[in-house]
């Protein structure tokens, strides 16, 4: 049988259920049933020891943990089924009361969603900043691009920043050559920081077929432990020295530059002014949405459970752990590199965190109030064009996007967001 008992704090419900008699009892048979098939006991085959023999042997409290494992998820289940009304917005915490041969008592602590008062989300005058573009701005943009398709020719010159050298290489510590530090025919660019602080500045003045040895002392970041804050000795000759030629807008750059329609000078200033607004108008409305949900925010009321916001950051983090895996930076890198942790990383997100969750409870509450409602037929014709869009198939689309549920609350957010909008001109 299963008794429960339940304490309220606001939006916490602490719900305790103990497990015990015959649910308990063969719990804690399939969790002898499950260790049976793998231990081991003098004069017994592996897999066939009785019950007895292992309780004997082990103790029959070896099985407790199993067992409780084993009716985890049919308690919460319970839990559910006799609260409907509950809905958690995080992970419920399950703590383990008690747990002897009668029986286990576990405690779920659910966080229902908090009470939220908006007080006023209308006439709050917020104004959205109108993007400009200037000349300068497209100059800039301009010279960025002709430098980016720049050629590079052999020079007989002197190496100097901004220029290409072409070296062999080789990094020597107390004498000794050390993995990683040898190559040949490498193109280095000047001035770019590739290479170690200290290299690249004393391969400036160096000409064509000119040998030298380079000293230099790795950071103390340094990832190797062998090489981090110690001092080495590069053997340097330089092969060829290339320097950076910049492009004429003619045929043939435009040709490189293949954007259709672009032949001309003039044309490609006004893609490059269209850019640089569109860019400018993106940041403008994210601006303008902040300003306006932080003015929303200062007439809102709402005490945020913490369990929500270290939710949030647990999602935060591993956002920002994919991006830098997509960079090929691993996270324990980062920390590395920026003597960081992920105590201060959590900390330095959780303001952002914490805006996340007010702003999402706080559209959520105006849209109740305003009774913003989404069709079966919107969603539907919402997933089949963002399906088309990006060429995949509805039920693909779905699995991907989570669901018809996120799609209708991303159309309910939108249309929710065009009438704050309206209403705050």
């Amino acid at each position: 049988m299963a008794e429960k008992k339940e304490k309220e704090i606001k939006n916490r419900k602490e719900v305790a259920v103990k497990i015990e008699g015959q649910a308990w009892d063969d719990a804690i048979e399939k969790a002898f049933l499950k260790r049976q098939k793998d231990v081991v006991v003098d004069g017994y085959r592996k897999g066939k020891v009785p019950r007895d023999m292992y309780e004997k042997k082990f103790g029959k409290e070896s099985l407790f943990f199993d067992a409780a494992d084993m009716v985890l998820q049919d308690a919460f289940t319970k839990v559910m089924m006799e609260n409907k009304d509950l809905v958690p917005v995080v992970q419920p915490k399950v703590d383990l009361k008690s747990l002897d041969e009668k029986g286990v008592e576990f405690t779920f602590t659910i966080v229902t969603t908090p009470e939220v008062k908006v007080n006023k989300y209308k006439g709050l005058n917020v104004k959205r900043e109108t993007p400009v573009v200037t000349d300068e701005e497209v100059a800039h943009e301009l010279g960025h691009l002709t430098e980016r398709y720049a050629e590079f020719v052999v020079s007989d010159d002197k190496a100097k920043l901004t220029d290409v050298a072409v070296i062999d290489f080789e990094g020597f510590k107390d004498g000794v050559a050390f993995n990683g530090g040898k190559g040949e025919n490498y193109s280095l660019e000047l001035g770019s920081n590739t290479f170690i602080p200290g290299f690249e500045e004393q391969v400036v003045g160096m000409a064509k077929g000119e040998e030298k040895e380079i000293n230099v002392t790795f950071p103390e970041e340094y990832p190797s432990e062998e090489l981090k804050g110690q001092p080495v000795v590069f053997k340097v000759k330089v092969n060829e020295i290339k320097v950076k030629q910049e492009r004429e807008l003619d045929k043939e750059f435009f040709e490189d530059l293949g954007m259709e329609g672009i032949d001309t000078k003039e044309k490609l200033e006004e893609e490059i002014k269209n850019n640089i607004f569109a860019n400018k108008d993106m940041e403008s409305e994210n601006k303008y949405l902040d300003d306006l949900f932080k003015a929303i925010s200062e007439h809102t009321e709402v005490e945020i459970p913490e369990e929500m916001i270290e939710d949030e950051l647990d999602r935060m983090i591993s956002r920002f752990k994919q991006q830098l895996e997509m960079q090929k930076i691993s996270i324990e890198t980062y920390y590395q590199f920026t003597q960081s942790s992920e105590e201060a990383l959590r900390n330095q997100m959780k303001e952002e965190a914490n805006n996340h969750v007010l702003y999402r409870l706080m559209l959520e509450e105006i849209a109740k109030l305003e009774k913003v409602e989404i069709s079966e037929a919107e969603v539907e014709t919402e997933v089949e064009e963002l399906a088309t869009k990006y060429q995949m198939k509805k039920e693909e689309f779905l699995k991907e996007f989570g669901g018809s549920d996120m799609v209708k609350y991303d159309l309910e957010m939108r249309k929710l967001i065009a009438i704050l909008k309206e209403a705050n001109k």
